[in-house]
């Protein structure tokens, strides 16, 4: 691998057959994980067309041109096929940039939410791009422990969660459509796309039109089986890579646009391209080595700890201890842990390479059930064809 250095839940199995994967709630270090089944495309346009009740809470659909998602037995007018694509679970669909549909409400489970759950949603959809605080909602009548059980109980997902995920997807619908530069970005109705200007602001640090003079980061979204994920490049070396649903994500693109002096913009270019095309072939289990040049500005003891994990072979562990041991530092054990927090450039720099000394999981900033995925593929356990 070519580098440039900087500075010093459980699965769901489905009743139908083709891979995709959601979350339903938090796995337990070792458990072992099983892969969500999904029909094919057509077999679920057709579901969706016909209105076939028994794929209710199978899959979602998500239109393109009006940004919603919806049930598959929603009453609305049927889309085309070509302006379609299918979710495994509500929260891919957030994170993804559509909003649940008001009609079929999919965000509710076989009964219908209560009117206060309702009332929050609603309150969320009236400005998605707002960061809504637990402070603010006891005035506007909402509790936000009665409203974090609910949403985790029956969405698998907190209400912050929840909020986060139209905030941030909101934003990333841009990205998924693969526009180039600002100037592009702008030419194409950045203007004109309700709320985007604020929320790319609000979730990256910086608004759009403030692009001049600055260097440009290129952002792109590029799915894979354990999810979407977002990718981040100078045009030199890749220096983000992370799942679209996790929490620090935000935080990140801040810290790099400070670092490099730089936008984050939609775009697309070599190294993106590249890391893309390698993530397909690390899925089908061909490729071992990543040849992206990353680029990691960090302290030097995080450089020293990300560069450690670029040493663990593909198919190995190593413990938190014996890491802090080879650095040096046999009492950093937590200090190595949160470095492997703070690493950017998730599976390229792999930090899921790195267990307990007990050979139990923890500490994945994607998900315990993606780093039990991602060591089990590494092992052969796991097909991703």
């Amino acid at each position: 691998m070519r580098l440039l250095i900087g500075e010093a839940p459980m699965l769901l199995v489905s009743r139908h057959p083709c891979r995709v994967f959601g979350v339903t709630k938090r796995a337990k270090a070792g458990t072992v994980l099983s892969m969500i089944s999904l029909p094919t495309s057509e077999r679920m346009y057709k579901a969706v067309i016909e209105s076939e009740k028994s794929f209710d809470g199978v899959f979602y659909v998500a239109v393109k041109t009006t940004r919603i998602f919806c049930r598959p037995t929603c009453p609305a007018r049927k889309p085309l096929q070509k302006n379609v694509e299918f979710f495994a679970s509500p929260g891919d669909a957030l994170y993804a940039g559509y909003r649940p549909c008001k009609r079929c409400r999919p965000m509710d489970r076989v009964e219908q939410a209560p009117d206060w759950v309702r009332e929050a949603q609603e309150l969320i959809e009236q400005d998605p791009g707002r960061r809504l605080t637990n402070k603010e909602l006891p005035p506007l009548g909402l509790q936000p422990e009665r409203l974090r059980r609910y949403f985790k109980q029956h969405y698998g997902m907190t209400f912050q969660a929840y909020a986060r995920g139209r905030r941030l997807g909101q934003a990333f619908s841009k990205l998924r459509e693969g526009q180039h530069v600002i100037e592009t970005a702008m030419d194409h109705g950045f203007d004109s796309t309700s709320g985007f200007r604020e929320a790319f602001h609000k979730a990256f640090g910086d608004a759009p039109s403030r692009c001049h003079g600055k260097g440009v980061l290129l952002m792109r979204w590029i799915q894979t089986p354990l999810g979407a994920m977002v990718a981040a490049a100078t045009d030199e070396a890749l220096c983000l890579l992370e799942f679209s649903d996790r929490r620090m994500i935000a935080l990140q693109l801040r810290t790099l646009a400070s670092r490099f002096d730089s936008v984050p913009v939609p775009g697309n270019n070599a190294v993106l391209g590249l890391i893309e095309s390698e993530l397909a072939e690390y899925f089908a289990g061909t490729l071992r080595e990543f040849k992206t040049p990353v680029a990691y500005p960090g302290t030097a003891f995080q450089v020293a700890v990300w560069r450690r994990l670029l040493e663990i072979p593909y198919g190995g562990v190593l413990s938190y201890g014996a890491m802090a041991r080879d650095l040096g530092f046999p009492d950093a054990q937590r200090a190595v842990g949160k470095a492997n927090g703070d690493n950017r450039i998730a599976i390229v720099i792999p930090c899921h390479r790195v267990i307990r000394a007990d050979g139990t999981l923890c500490g994945y900033g994607g998900g315990l059930w993606r780093k039990q995925r991602l060591l089990e593929l590494e092992s052969g356990q796991t097909n991703f064809l």
